[in-house]
């Protein structure tokens, strides 16, 4: 276990949950100009932008345990390293949405109840969405943010841009997921605020890990299978050899 990767790892996940979640939390609907879910979704895919940049040459910036395992999947990442890596972001979720909750919690009003950013599908999904259509959902944009990942940081891609195209794609991401489930894609994120919201939020947990660690298999196995040097050097990450 490389500790300075572990805590890239954890800062890294810090701010895309802190961030992401926070801008939902605090700016989503504030009064007069709130950033609505059109800005929820920009926020989350500029953590990811941000720190790809900042962190993407220390740990690769995963910032998520289905990123990592996916990444293993694909032939990308070793299967040593995948509960360091986890652990940490898991870790990182958790005191983002503590400092959050503390933030949040001083102005007046404020609800827990109301989610706390926490996914959630049926009663506690944004548009009332079944735990169905929730799986699908969480499945299918995992796994495209996945291939998109495993493509962007190829070694054949345009040197520079991935953390740009990583970015955006999870901007896509939540403007399709939000209404659905509020968007996960990402267990640790999800971990987070749910042991703040507790009840429903950790009930319904299981779907928020299970579906993106498909997701992010399916996706790294089919980028794999798809490329004809599915392990070439990763833009970006040092060492960058394939896993062994």
């Amino acid at each position: 276990m490389d500790i300075r990767k572990c805590t890239a790892e954890a800062i890294g996940t810090f701010w895309l949950t802190f961030a992401g979640c926070g801008s939902a939390v605090i700016a989503s609907a504030f009064p007069e100009v709130g950033i609505g879910l059109l800005g929820v979704s920009l926020a989350f895919g500029l953590t990811v932008l941000t720190m790809a940049y900042a962190i993407g040459h220390i740990s690769g910036c995963h910032l998520n345990p289905a990123v990592t395992v996916g990444l293993w999947a694909g032939g990308r990442f070793p299967g040593k390293d995948i509960g360091p890596y986890i652990a940490a972001q898991v870790i990182g979720a958790i005191v983002a949405a503590a400092v959050l909750y503390a933030i949040a919690s001083g102005a007046p009003g404020f609800d827990l109840a109301k989610g706390f950013a926490a996914n959630g599908y049926g009663d506690h999904s944004p548009g009332k969405y079944t735990l169905f259509a929730g799986l699908i959902t969480e499945v299918v944009l995992t796994m495209m943010f996945l291939f998109i990942i495993m493509g962007a940081t190829h070694g054949k891609a345009p040197v520079g841009f991935a953390p740009i195209a990583i970015g955006l794609a999870l901007t896509l991401i939540h403007l399709v997921g939000i209404p659905v489930t509020n968007t996960s894609v990402n267990p640790a994120r999800s971990t987070g605020p749910a042991l703040f919201v507790g009840g429903w939020a950790l009930a319904q947990l299981w779907l928020f890990w299970a579906a993106p660690m498909i997701g992010g298999m399916l996706g790294g196995m089919l980028y794999h299978w798809l490329s004809e040097e599915p392990s070439a050097k990763v833009t970006g990450v040092t060492p960058a050899a394939p896993a062994e």
